[in-house]
């Protein structure tokens, strides 16, 4: 019989444990939405500013850039402040600031709201990570995490899907206000199902405790590692869904950014790998479940170097479901093997998953417009090879 008390951490077949996998599955959704709605938008954006390839993808990697760096201040925040307050507060600025990039003409002004966009989401990633560390009980934990990624997958999705669509009805302003709206009824959701935390304990705001905690963090060989795993495989994702826009933009495929944008219902592979990956990790280990997934995401980027169109869209659908996968149990381990200061464990994971989604995001940009796509192919190539060397040395 499920236990629901004051005390007890979160169990599924429990209210309270539905309740909170919905409230963070909405997070995931307005987060993922709000921050990768431009992706599909890239060449409309690159032609309304007249900006180059790579300097419209600024639009995504200055957002992500500032969210990696804030994420370090916010897990801070959060150890002192508590996680509900801190992640609605978090969203709901996101959401004006999301609202604000509608009215713009300036390219720089753009810029600039989409970075304030990145330290306003930073609220909320890392704390949801350590909430669900906290109140979820232990064999539980998996499946949430899987649940909370699957949130992040569907507004990934239905970010870049409605993105293009609204694009070409109105304009890119109108895909932008029109994903602010969106997040705006997720935050709702969001306030009104997540249960208060019963298991967070404050930490008064010291920088000798907050450096300590992060010194802890860094020396574990095991954390060291699942960082480095997130940087690898979310630049390699980011940069290859940053210009497969392009790719299939110019000859021979001739995409127009609605279709381009129904690419991305590829991510519902990611919605459902995510969890599966999650019920996985109990019954083959951890190690496995990540090989397996930087095996499909190789296998995937693969088949995006062919010249077929149905070759390449298998590929993303196969290279999503890995990714998704694997993303799903490198980050449930991080709040797993953490002793003690969650929040700033998540932090230095999604600093370093977000940090790559910058940096390889804004370099694939270069390798694209001066040697190709093939050439940006097999560099990410080499970087899921090496993901999948750390991976392996996971015990």
């Amino acid at each position: 019989m499920a236990i629901n008390t004051d005390t007890a951490h979160l169990r599924q077949g429990t209210t309270a444990y539905r309740r909170a996998t919905l409230a963070l599955f909405c997070a995931g959704f307005a987060t993922f939405a709000l921050l990768y709605c431009v992706q599909p938008l890239l060449p409309s954006l690159a032609a309304a500013f007249r900006v180059s390839a790579a300097s419209s993808s600024l639009v995504l990697s200055l957002s992500t850039l500032s969210l990696a760096v804030s994420l370090l201040i916010a897990g801070a925040l959060g150890e002192a402040w508590g996680r509900k307050p801190v992640m609605a507060a978090a969203l709901g600025l996101s959401c004006l600031l999301g609202l604000a990039c509608v009215l713009v003409e300036s390219w720089q002004l753009l810029l600039i709201l989409r970075a304030l966009l990145g330290v306003a989401l930073s609220g909320l990633p890392a704390l949801a990570m350590a909430y669900v560390g906290e109140e979820f009980e232990p064999a539980s934990l998996p499946a949430a995490m899987g649940l909370y990624i699957g949130g992040t997958a569907l507004g990934g999705l239905l970010g870049r899907l409605l993105a293009g669509l609204l694009s070409d009805i109105g304009g890119w302003k109108l895909a932008l206000g029109g994903i602010a709206g969106m997040a705006l009824i997720s935050l709702a959701l969001f306030f009104w199902l997540l249960p208060a935390s019963r298991h967070f304990k404050a930490q008064p705001l010291s920088l000798r405790g907050l450096a300590g905690n992060f010194a802890a963090h860094l020396r574990s060989p095991m954390l060291r590692r699942l960082f480095l795993l997130g940087f690898l495989l979310m630049g390699g994702f980011v940069a290859l869904f940053n210009y497969i826009g392009f790719r299939l933009a110019g000859d021979p495929f001739r995409l127009s950014s609605t279709v381009i944008g129904l690419l991305f219902t590829v991510y519902l592979a990611g919605i459902f790998s995510a969890g599966w990956a999650g019920r996985l990790v109990p019954r083959f280990g951890a190690r496995q479940v990540l090989l397996l997934g930087i095996a499909l995401m190789l296998v995937g980027v693969g088949l995006c170097a062919t010249p077929w169109l149905a070759a390449i869209i298998l590929g993303l659908g196969l290279f999503t479901l890995g990714f998704f996968a694997a993303h799903a149990v490198a980050s449930g381990q991080v709040g797993y093997h953490a002793q003690g200061a969650k929040a700033q464990a998540s932090a230095l994971y999604l600093f370093a998953y977000y940090l790559g989604s910058s940096l390889v995001g804004y370099l694939g940009g270069y390798i694209w417009e001066h040697a190709g796509w093939l050439a940006l192919v097999a560099a990410l190539a080499a970087l899921f090879v090496l993901a999948g060397g750390l991976a392996r040395r996971l015990p």
